[in-house]
């Protein structure tokens, strides 16, 4: 991917992975992942990002995505849209990469994405014990959406679109 191939040309030292909670993907998939192609990889909770944006020491945050709508917003797993808006403010670049597959040419924004709720035990229940009060209600979307204003590059097998808008994505339906 992306990642190994940055890695391989010496664009990429090192990686820091969030572990994606409460499914923990980041820990579990991509910090298995790099370390099985010998990137240095640190897994860090989502709460650290913003604290480690602060610090310089990330030029990108490179995401994947579920659905990417007509004019560029991207749907992925929740967290995503949070740590778009924390690379705006650090001045840290922002890239999707994605089939062109996941794009939705009948979606003009992510609005019209359906967000799926996810059980309630995945917050409030840790291995099957309660880690917060008995009754206490949790929110867990499993995505959220990114809008395309705050991503700097879609990168797909049929090229790669720089600030996506919905005239400059159709670059990519064009050569479908």
């Amino acid at each position: 991917g992306v990642i190994r191939q940055a890695f391989i040309d010496g664009k990429i030292q090192h990686v820091y992975a969030d572990e994606t909670r409460p499914w923990l993907q980041g820990a579990r998939l991509t910090a298995w992942e790099l370390q099985q192609d010998n990137i240095p990889v640190t897994l860090q909770t989502e709460g650290a990002a913003a604290a480690l944006m602060a610090t310089g020491k990330v030029d990108w945050i490179i995401v994947g995505a579920d659905r990417i709508t007509a004019k560029g917003d991207v749907a992925n797993k929740i967290g995503t849209y949070m740590l778009a808006v924390l690379a705006k403010y650090h001045d840290v670049k922002m890239m999707v990469v994605a089939p062109t597959s996941t794009i939705d040419w009948q979606l003009h924004d992510g609005y019209e994405i359906p967000i799926e709720q996810r059980s309630q035990q995945e917050v409030t229940m840790i291995n099957g014990e309660q880690i917060a009060p008995v009754g206490v209600a949790a929110s867990n979307p499993a995505f959220d959406v990114t809008p395309a204003i705050l991503i700097d590059a879609i990168v797909t097998e049929a090229g790669v679109i720089l600030s996506p808008t919905l005239q400059s994505m159709k670059a990519i339906k064009i050569s479908e």
